[in-house]
């Protein structure tokens, strides 16, 4: 089945270049040129991803992400984000309020495309034990769930794809450019500031044991499983 993509951009000349070349890669598109249209064309429609300009007439791009995250039949939809700037704030914002990727404009239309096709990868993965146990860490692939100690985290689709991926491999050393293949779905080299921007994100939430993911210089992150925890791997 030919998957729908809905792009959310005011900037026409935009919009139609991000719709052809979609179409040019056999996606279906849908589009909206502001916030409130987007939101109304996303919960009729039910695209299987979202591509959504921060820069919106009405209602924002972060409220319309804001919205469908707290939505739950659209919780889990694959987001990527377009902003006209390349400040760190900006960046910042759109995963803070649940964005799985970003491209600064100009991009290229290949590489939207690239990324587009890897977030949808990360929505659809291979079938993967039910349930792992990394220590405090328990893993529920089928319910899309993680709890440390008992208690479930709140987790945007990202993060919940990079400790999930932590989780199955405890005690192992991973560059932030293998993170990015293996997690996000692509390979290229220049933005690991993604992931250690989620890694700090994970970190708060998971309270007071934050070290539980260590930063290895030079080399990347790890989950480190306290002693006497599970070694990872599936629940039995």
């Amino acid at each position: 089945m030919v998957e729908l993509v809905l792009v959310i951009e005011d900037e026409k000349e935009i919009r139609d270049l991000i719709r052809y070349n979609l179409e040019r890669a056999s996606f279906r598109v849908a589009v909206a040129a502001d916030g409130e249209a987007g939101l109304e064309r996303l919960f009729a429609s039910r695209p299987a991803a979202v591509v959504l300009d921060l820069m919106l007439p009405g209602r924002s791009g972060l409220e319309v992400l804001r919205e469908v995250r707290a939505e739950p039949m659209t919780r889990d939809l694959p987001v990527l984000v377009l902003t006209a700037r390349a400040a760190e704030m900006d960046k910042l914002l759109g995963f803070e309020h649940g964005a799985d990727d970003y491209l600064t404009k100009p991009f290229s239309p290949r590489e939207l495309v690239a990324r587009l096709r890897a977030l949808l990868r990360r929505a659809h993965p291979a079938q993967e034990p039910g349930m792992i146990e990394a220590g405090p860490l328990v893993v529920d692939s089928g319910a899309h769930e993680i709890t440390f100690q008992g208690r479930r985290l709140t987790l945007t689709p990202r993060e919940f794809d990079l400790l999930a991926f932590l989780a199955r491999h405890p005690g192992r050393v991973h560059s932030r450019e293998e993170l990015l293949r293996k997690v996000w779905g692509y390979d290229y080299v220049g933005e690991s500031r993604t992931v250690d921007v989620h890694v700090r994100r994970l970190r708060a939430k998971l309270g007071e044991e934050p070290r539980l993911i260590e930063t290895v210089m030079g080399a990347g992150y790890k989950l480190v499983v306290p002693p006497g925890g599970a070694a990872g791997g599936p629940v039995p």
